[in-house]
């Protein structure tokens, strides 16, 4: 059914020269309570391209890259984000941090099914999931194993199946520009092909709405002001973790 929603929401968004504007599944409790703790992680300050981070926390350690290579940390992000919400997603030191997105992809194919995540088909029943409270990612794995790939978390939105199917879901990421919300196509425009060719494989994992709000209130608990370190630019070539 969802599968011949999307192929009319094509057609009829064609007929109409774009103007067709489906609304999209509403945002549940459960997702408005997901949307919450992803925002509370504040990723446009942290896990900043160009440093050394924690993994978990996005906060520099104090250690410096020595080679010309902008490293980025959106695998570091979605691990760590799938662990404030009670998930297993690969992470170290299971693996190195080192071209982890392209390893996490491998992962949620295999191993990850044992883990709870199940393939999600389409784009839009990405975004309608996310939309539910569960946790739904998108990847891209490089086809070439010494370069990086990139995963992003789709954030529940109320945009329309017309605009998923035109830019794909709205994600929070890290990479070479941090979002706390933009469109899939954007997030993942330094993978040329990606999008456009169809690449990219959304998974998701059902979430125990009790342990996130145990999270967040033990979160508002010791909720104190944090000095956030300055967003810096981008610069020169990126390796995505």
């Amino acid at each position: 059914m969802k599968f011949a929603r999307v192929f009319w929401v094509s057609v009829l968004g064609a007929l109409l020269g774009g103007q067709l504007s489906v609304a999209a599944s509403e945002i549940t409790p459960a997702g408005q309570q997901v949307a919450k703790v992803l925002d509370s992680m504040h990723v446009e300050q942290l896990w900043l391209a160009g440093r050394q981070v924690d993994w978990r926390t996005g906060e520099p350690n104090g250690k410096v890259y020595t080679n010309a290579t902008l490293h980025t940390h959106c695998s570091a992000f979605a691990a760590a984000a799938a662990e404030k919400l009670g998930v297993y997603l690969l992470h170290p030191p299971a693996h190195s941090a080192v071209l982890l997105a392209n390893a996490q992809q491998t992962w949620l194919c295999a191993s990850g099914t044992n883990e709870g995540w199940q393939a999600v088909k389409t784009p839009v029943q990405a975004q309608e999931l996310a939309n539910e409270g569960q946790l739904v990612v998108v990847t891209c794995k490089n086809p070439d194993p010494k370069r990086p790939g990139h995963i992003a978390i789709v954030r529940p939105s109320t945009k329309s199946d017309a605009a998923i199917l035109a830019e794909g879901p709205e994600i929070i990421q890290a990479g070479q520009h941090n979002h706390a919300d933009t469109t899939t196509k954007d997030g993942f425009k330094n993978h040329p092909g990606a999008f456009a060719g169809s690449q990219l494989m959304y998974f998701s994992h059902a979430i125990t709405i009790s342990k996130v709000t145990q999270r967040e209130i033990m979160t508002d608990i010791a909720d104190q002001p944090v000095s956030l370190p300055p967003t810096t630019a981008a610069l020169g070539s990126a390796k995505s973790n």
